[in-house]
């Protein structure tokens, strides 16, 4: 399978809502799975389907006191996984900071994913009470970013 087919068959699974897709084309078998809480992106030629264990519990016990130290209000959440950045370029100045108000539609936030800027916006608007991730940090699929109130 050429280069140029996996690669379309990526973007087929990022732009869809499955999860998951498997091409078998002839001897050759390629399962092409999205990343879902922080799990990379597996793209392999696969002789053998294996089902992938599940993931440990462990990771989800550490999430629980994140979560009770957010503030109260409107939790802004990554869209992907990523890396988070906080203004359109090194040196620019910030999108939005702490007490700034913002409008649905306003752009929060860059998340990085497979060398494509995404743009991040608000979703309601309000004022922004807390930013959740420091600049440059890698970000999971669901992971909260913003509040606002």
């Amino acid at each position: 399978m050429d280069l140029r087919k996996l690669k379309k068959l990526i973007d087929l699974v990022q732009e869809s809502g499955i999860a998951e897709l498997e091409i078998t084309e002839g001897e050759e078998k390629v399962r092409i799975a999205k990343s879902i809480a922080g799990t990379p992106m597996m793209m392999a030629p696969q002789p053998h389907y294996l089902p992938a264990a599940a993931p440990a519990a462990a990771p989800a016990a550490p999430a629980a006191p994140v979560e009770d130290a957010i503030p109260e209000g409107h939790v802004v959440r990554s869209p992907m996984v990523g890396t988070f950045y906080r203004a359109p370029a090194p040196g620019s100045k910030n999108f939005v900071e702490v007490g700034q108000n913002v409008g649905a539609g306003d752009t929060l936030c860059i998340i990085e994913a497979m060398k494509l800027l995404n743009e991040i916006e608000a979703d309601e608007g309000g004022v922004i009470k807390a930013i959740l991730v420091e600049n440059g940090q890698p970000v999971e699929y669901g992971e909260p970013l913003f509040v606002i109130a």
